[in-house]
C-alpha cells in the first residue's frame, strides 16, 4: 500500500507541552482545578477524557469505576449525571480541593475558553459506548466550542470512535492513540482520516518519529516527565509532550 502524505489543517497549532489530564501532579486529575493549575503553569493546551454518565451526558473522567478518583462507588456509566455532581473529585487528592467536582464537558469547554486554552480531547467510551460517546460529544462541541477558538484534536484508542467522528464532520483533527505503534499503524491512522499521531514514548524509537514525520503525521507523545527524555524526544522531532506536570518539565528543557 501507497503511503500518502498526510495534510493537518491549516487552523492546527499544537504548543510544545500539553498538560496530561490537567496538571495532575499538582492538582486532581480531570477537574476545573487541574485545567485551571494547568494554566498557571503555563499550559495553553490540556488533555482530557470524556466518557458518558448513564443519562448520556459527556463528562470529564477517565477510569470506568468512580472509586479511584471521587468518593463515589459503582460505574461511570451506571450514574446520572445528578448522582455524579454529588460527588467528591478533589479531597482524594489533598484536603485543600474538597468540594471539587466531575466536570461536564460543557464546563470544560467555558474554562478553556475563558482561560484561551486549546486541548486534546480523548474520546474514552465505556465499553459497547463507542458510537454514542463520539456523537454526543461532537453534538456537544458543535454547540459550544467557537469556530474562531483554537481547533481541538480528538483522540481515543477505539477505532469506532474514530471512525464515528470521521464520519460525522471534518471540523475536528483526529489524532491516532496508541500504546505503541505496531506494524499498519500507518495505515490505521491513515484510513480513520487520523491527523495526529498519539504513542506512548515508552517504546518509541526515533526510526519511528522519523516514519510518521515522513508521512506528515504530527507527534503528541505521552506521558513524558522526565526531563531528559523530553529533551531527547525533542530533539529527534516529537511536536508536543504530554505531561503531567507542565510547568516543572518546561523549565527543567529550557535549562
Amino acid at each position: 500500500m501507497d503511503v500518502l502524505p498526510n495534510m493537518p489543517p491549516a487552523s492546527l497549532a499544537i504548543p510544545r507541552l500539553i498538560a496530561h489530564r490537567g496538571a495532575k501532579a499538582n492538582a486532581p486529575e480531570n477537574t476545573l482545578a487541574a485545567f485551571a493549575r494547568a494554566r498557571e503553569e503555563g499550559a495553553l493546551w490540556v488533555e482530557f477524557d470524556v466518557k458518558l454518565t448513564a443519562d448520556g451526558v459527556p463528562v470529564v473522567i477517565h477510569d470506568e469505576m468512580l472509586e479511584r478518583t471521587t468518593d463515589g462507588r459503582g460505574a461511570v456509566r451506571s450514574t446520572s449525571l445528578a448522582a455524579l455532581k454529588r460527588l467528591d473529585a478533589g479531597a482524594w487528592f489533598a484536603p485543600a480541593f474538597r468540594g471539587e467536582r466531575v466536570p461536564t464537558l460543557v464546563e470544560a469547554l467555558d474554562l478553556f475558553a475563558r482561560l484561551d486554552m486549546g486541548f486534546n480531547l480523548e474520546i474514552k467510551p465505556c465499553p459497547g459506548r463507542e458510537v454514542e460517546t463520539a456523537r454526543t460529544t461532537i453534538a456537544v462541541l458543535d454547540a459550544h466550542w467557537p469556530a474562531n477558538r483554537p481547533a481541538p484534536v480528538l483522540s481515543s484508542f477505539k477505532a469506532e470512535a474514530l471512525a464515528a467522528v470521521r464520519d460525522l464532520t471534518p471540523r475536528y483533527a483526529l489524532g491516532y492513540l496508541a500504546e505503541k505503534l505496531g506494524q499498519g499503524w500507518i495505515e490505521a491512522a491513515q484510513r480513520l482520516g487520523c491527523k495526529t499521531v498519539h504513542p506512548g514514548w515508552h517504546s518509541l524509537t526515533e526510526k519511528q518519529i522519523g516514519a510518521a514525520k515522513a508521512a506528515g503525521f504530527p507527534l503528541l507523545v505521552w506521558t513524558v516527565n522526565e526531563p531528559a527524555r523530553a529533551r531527547q524526544l525533542l530533539a529527534w522531532g516529537v511536536d508536543a509532550l504530554i505531561t503531567d506536570n507542565p510547568g516543572d518539565l518546561a523549565a527543567a528543557i529550557e535549562r
